[in-house]
């Protein structure tokens, strides 16, 4: 790169924001500060502040850039799907309608793992600021994706479908920001040729049991129950007895580890 495109002021504004995406998708906000930017992209402080005047203001500009588009068709999509099922959408249809229009982005740009990557980052991210951030520019798509959740799950009361919206959506969008995700491809499709569609059925498949499995009832309790009270039977042997040798397991060297599975089932 050529000093002159070094220093030009477009140029250093992209460098900026790439910077930023690169560490924010790496560590998150909390883990990145002006100076690992400014090293990054090659750029001294007061080009930040010239730029956006502070490392909130550019996380902002870089989010902006990349979310609404993707929610303006996140939206479309839902109401072009609301028109065509008025009697009510599928949970899963809905569920897919947050994350069809990102895969179709993602294709679209150069940066396309990196576009999926940041989304997973951006839902799964603890700060407050980005928390924040998505709940004041944000908050009329959560509303209209809330209330198609609502119409697809009538029976759910509304606190219990906010709880399972939360840790499904997190459960997806961990799995999108983690660095692993060619592996979890690879998983999945067992070593054959796979497309979005088919990837994405399958990752909506082992998510959105969370939103569609019943509440908890008196059998379930009963259950936890009996687990909880064999642990503390358990955890009061382990402090008063002295743990024995494993040597049946040595003798036939078999890995302590998978003793509690014999023919694939758990031993008895």
């Amino acid at each position: 790169m050529s000093p002159t495109q070094r220093t030009n002021p477009s140029d250093t504004r992209k460098r900026l924001l790439d910077a930023t995406e690169w560490l924010f998708i790496e560590g998150g906000y909390e883990a990145m500060s002006l100076r690992h930017i400014t090293a990054r992209a090659g750029a001294n402080l007061a080009a930040v502040n010239y730029h956006f005047g502070s490392k909130e203001a550019l996380v902002q500009e870089l989010l902006s850039q990349r979310l609404d588009r993707l929610n303006r068709e996140r939206l479309q999509l839902l109401s072009a799907c609301e028109r065509q099922r008025p009697e009510g959408l599928d949970a899963r249809a809905v569920l897919a309608m947050l994350f069809v229009p990102a895969f179709r982005l993602s294709h679209g740009s150069a940066s396309g793992p990196a576009f999926m990557r940041l989304l997973g980052r951006v839902y799964s991210d603890p700060s407050p600021f980005i928390q924040d951030f998505l709940q004041q520019h944000y908050r009329s798509i959560s509303g209209r994706f809330f209330e198609a959740f609502a119409r697809a799950l009538p029976t759910l009361p509304r606190g219990e479908l906010g709880l399972r919206l939360h840790f499904a959506l997190k459960a997806l969008s961990g799995m999108l920001a983690g660095e692993d995700m060619q592996q979890l491809i690879a998983s999945i499709s067992k070593g054959e040729a796979i497309n979005d569609t088919e990837l994405l059925a399958r990752l909506i498949s082992l998510v959105s049991p969370i939103l569609t499995a019943p509440s908890g009832n008196t059998e379930q309790i009963k259950v936890i129950e009996q687990v909880l009270q064999q642990d503390q039977v358990t955890a009061e042997a382990t402090r008063t007895t002295p743990p024995a040798a494993d040597t049946d397991s040595r003798r036939q060297g078999i890995p302590p580890s998978t003793l509690w599975i014999q023919d694939g089932r758990p031993a008895s």
